[in-house]
């Protein structure tokens, strides 16, 4: 006799037979590491002083390590296009399904949106000090992300046959620039710019506890979160169920080592000056290689390579973002417009459309009214509610989930799960205060809590509608 299981591998797979599977190992590998490994979690983590390294160790334990297995395990048991909508379909009920799409829906287009001050505060560092102006002029921004959005909407159009080489050069440019971020301090210890450099000191943090458990959970679920992410595309894969699993197991460590003594770096060089929150990692550059004769051009192409980074690492999330409202139509819990393929490159071109349009207006409306550091923060820190929802419940699916899906899961796992579990609902509660100055913490709180509950009974909105789609 069918099980649930079985009966959803059939249905998907009569759906996905359509869609084009140019993903290998080596894709998913370097797309994890791109689309992890993000260019401001290091500045964020310095602002720890030398403490950093012991949060860096206790996320890992407590939510990257966790958080890699049950991935692993999820993406083994369900194979599937739409990954963590899957799973928590399965798992849960559609309800759930649905929502945990729709939170990582909001995630991904606010991170789209986002996409185009990363990219300003880049130009600017390589343009050099003239162009300050830049990431503080909200046209400048707003035409960046515009150029952005409708360039990675053509190229998400096109599939994942162009789509993965975007994704695959960005990470060999991340790898370029954290190569040299992490060599820069050995660079200026042998020309006498630095007198002392301790990448792996291990300190117990002096600053309020509060502060630094609220970046903690920043770091967990900000930084070393991600790997669910490129389950969604498992329909577009030779062979998810093997390779998503192997892509999160050799990507791991690298990234580890990546962040920590990326992390490392900024400490040298900018010690306890302000931080660049939004560009952490040009702002290192520019300050290592300020005594060599040509350091604005080396500092120019490594902020060029970050860009570049940037832009590929948004590419995930349009391709993403637009994956899941084309299953949620296979579903018929979004009308079959969304899951309508273009006829040549067997993309969801209605959906890819409608993330561009969307992310366009919050890229705008986030410049209104606010400063570009403080309208980073409000629309990152929604983000992160978002995101905290959605490993909540993926974390759930292992301890409570549907006998089926959990009955495999050794006690282990169950136990990492836990842990998982406890850091998602403390990044929950600890977004809600800002790592910068704001004119009024109450207010930047209140608006976190509306963006969310809005935002939210918006997609309980749309899946009665979508419910009542399906009875008729």
């Amino acid at each position: 006799m069918a099980t649930q299981l079985d009966r959803a591998e059939h249905d998907v797979a009569q759906h996905s037979v359509a869609l084009k599977k140019p993903l290998a190992l080596r894709d998913l590998v370097l797309t994890q590491i791109l689309f992890v490994v993000g260019s401001s979690w290091v500045g964020a983590a310095a602002k720890l002083g030398q403490a950093q390294l012991f949060f860096w160790l206790l996320a890992i334990l407590l939510f990257y390590v966790p958080q890699a297995v049950v991935v692993m395990y999820l993406s083994n048991r369900i194979p599937l296009e739409g990954g963590i909508y899957q799973w928590a379909k399965l798992g849960f009920n559609e309800f759930a399904g649905f929502m945990v799409a729709w939170n990582l829906w909001l995630l991904s287009i606010t991170v789209i949106a986002l996409g185009g001050m990363f990219t300003t505060t880049n130009i600017s560092y390589a343009i050099g000090p003239g162009a300050a102006w830049m990431p503080e002029s909200k046209w400048c921004v707003s035409l960046i992300s515009a150029a952005l959005v409708v360039g990675l909407g053509w190229a998400c159009v096109r599939g994942l046959s162009l789509g993965k080489w975007v994704h695959n050069i960005g990470a060999l440019a991340m790898f370029l620039v954290y190569s040299a971020l992490i060599l820069l301090p050995l660079v200026g210890l042998a020309r006498g710019d630095l007198k002392s450099y301790h990448p792996l000191q291990l300190a117990l943090p002096t600053m309020s506890i509060f502060y630094c458990f609220n970046i903690f959970t920043k770091l967990a679920v900000g930084a070393l979160s991600g790997f669910e992410y490129v389950a969604i595309l498992a329909g577009e894969t030779r062979s998810p169920a093997r390779d998503i699993g192997r892509s999160v197991l050799i990507a791991s460590p690298i990234i580890a080592v990546m962040f920590i003594f990326g992390t490392s770096s900024v400490l040298a060089f900018i010690g306890n000056n302000p931080i660049d929150l939004i560009g952490p990692v040009p702002q290192t550059l520019r300050l290592g290689l300020r005594s060599f004769p040509i350091a604005g051009a080396i500092a120019s192409i490594g902020i060029l390579l970050m860009t570049t980074r940037t832009i590929a690492s948004t590419s995930v999330h349009v391709t993403g973002s637009s994956r899941l409202p084309m299953v949620a139509g296979w579903d018929q819990l979004l009308p079959s417009w969304f899951s309508r393929l273009h006829p040549r490159y067997k993309t969801p071109i209605n959906s890819i459309i409608f993330v561009g349009t969307v992310t366009l207006v919050i890229a705008i409306a986030s410049q209104i009214g606010a400063g570009i550091q403080e309208a980073f923060q409000l629309v990152d820190n929604a983000a992160n509610v978002f995101y905290g929802i959605v490993y909540f419940t993926m974390f759930a699916i292992p301890i409570f989930g549907a006998t089926e899906i959990r009955s495999g899961a050794p006690i282990w796992l169950r136990i990492a799960a836990i842990c998982g579990a406890a850091v998602s609902l403390s990044a929950i509660y600890f977004t809600v205060h800002p790592i910068i100055d704001v004119p009024s913490t109450v207010t930047f709180a209140a608006k976190i809590i509306a963006v969310t509950a809005i935002a939210n009974a918006i997609g309980v909105a749309i899946y009665a509608v979508g419910r009542k789609r399906q009875g008729t």
